[in-house]
């Protein structure tokens, strides 16, 4: 996979090695040359220009990459960036870096961006849950498709403990996609049952709200009879 990084922060860097080391192929841009940092990334090919600017778009031949990852720290340049990539150059998937959470409702597909990824929101989401047992805390909502990953871990006392997978009737839209359970997790069965301090993955639809959720998850009512 070819993958174009904007911003070559500690971000970007890190990105970047991470992709390196599952042997894909990385291009960093920045315009600052003090970021040029090659030694860190010695493997990727690095480009000191604005990548908000179509010919350094060209130069790194966005147009044959399969992801652009707008990671630089200013919110309107990752912006034109996710842009310029999917209208310019028809990207099939764009990655662009929230800095500031008020600024996260323009990450959509307008501008051009699949997947917007918020540091400080994914930090809160695990602060909260970190002390948020019995509650759903919502860890990442997909752009482009509306879905949302949520977390729920089991208390003591949860209506469905001993209850099986096949027993619950989550509501419409909502896959249980993993248990998580003394640190490792599981592909879930019909027949596994639910116990304290199972950390629950879900997925749901757009059209699915929190409350209908933990409706579910509180009352256990809509347990299969």
């Amino acid at each position: 996979m070819k993958v174009v990084i904007a911003g070559a922060g500690s971000v970007g860097r890190s990105i970047a090695l991470e992709l390196l080391t599952n042997d894909h192929d990385v291009t960093i841009i920045d315009r600052h040359p003090s970021a040029m940092r090659v030694a860190q990334v010695p493997e990727a090919e690095w480009i000191l220009a604005d990548a908000c600017e179509l010919k350094t778009m060209d130069e790194a031949n966005v147009g044959d990459c399969d992801v652009v990852v707008a990671a630089t720290g200013d919110d309107k340049a990752n912006l034109v960036i996710s842009l310029l990539a999917k209208t310019e150059y028809g990207v099939p998937r764009v990655v662009a870096r929230v800095n500031n959470p008020r600024n996260e409702w323009m990450y959509d597909d307008s501008w051009g961006v699949d997947v917007a990824v918020s540091t400080p929101r994914i930090m809160t989401a695990m602060v909260e849950e970190a002390v948020a047992v019995g509650d759903l805390v919502k860890i990442f909502t997909f752009h482009q498709s509306g879905a949302d990953i949520l977390e729920f871990t089991v208390p003591p006392g949860f209506a469905l403990i001993g209850r099986t997978i096949a027993q619950i009737q989550w509501p419409a839209d909502t896959v249980l996609a993993a248990i998580v359970r003394g640190g490792l997790p599981i592909a879930p069965s019909q027949d596994d049952t639910l116990e304290v301090g199972d950390e629950l993955l879900f997925v749901t639809g757009p059209d699915v709200t929190v409350d209908q959720l933990h409706s579910v998850l509180a009352s256990g009512e809509s347990a299969a009879t």
